[in-house]
């Protein structure tokens, strides 16, 4: 298992990863475009990436500008052996690095990251987009 930074070449397989997901799957997967994976993770923010074998089995990218964790998704197949865990501290961790303002994220209610995300202490401060719970991490509960 490999954890390194996205790099624009992954993209296609960050794709993969992010279709194949069965919660918060996306409802229509050209909503979220290379291009768009190809500005966060060059000029908005950054991203993460497990490999295993050479193939891309997770990954999670940050949004600098809006203050969010834009993506953190595992491969079904590659489910429970930490994997999502380690991608969210680090960019959690990258997060922090860059500033101290507070972090967000949305996820839908009633799934495995709903108590993910409220096991590695985000808090819930109300709900975002089309029903999905909002989640928020300050710098000093990250500390």
């Amino acid at each position: 298992m490999i954890f390194r930074e996205a790099k624009p070449e992954d993209i296609t397989q960050i794709q993969i990863v992010r279709n194949a997901v069965t919660e918060n799957a996306l409802s229509n997967p050209a909503l979220v475009t290379d291009a768009d994976c190809l500005e966060f993770i060059t000029n908005r923010g950054k991203g993460w990436v497990c490999e295993i074998n050479k193939q891309i089995v997770g990954f999670s990218i940050a949004d600098l500008k809006e203050n969010n964790i834009w993506a953190l998704f595992v491969h079904p197949n590659f489910d429970k052996r930490g994997i999502g865990r380690k991608l969210h501290d680090l960019i959690v961790d990258w997060y922090f690095g860059q500033t101290q303002k507070t972090v967000w994220l949305g996820t839908a209610p009633n799934t495995r990251a709903e108590s993910f995300y409220r096991k590695a202490g985000w808090q819930e401060i109300g709900t975002h987009g089309e029903g999905e719970i909002k989640f928020e991490m300050t710098f000093d509960n990250w500390k």
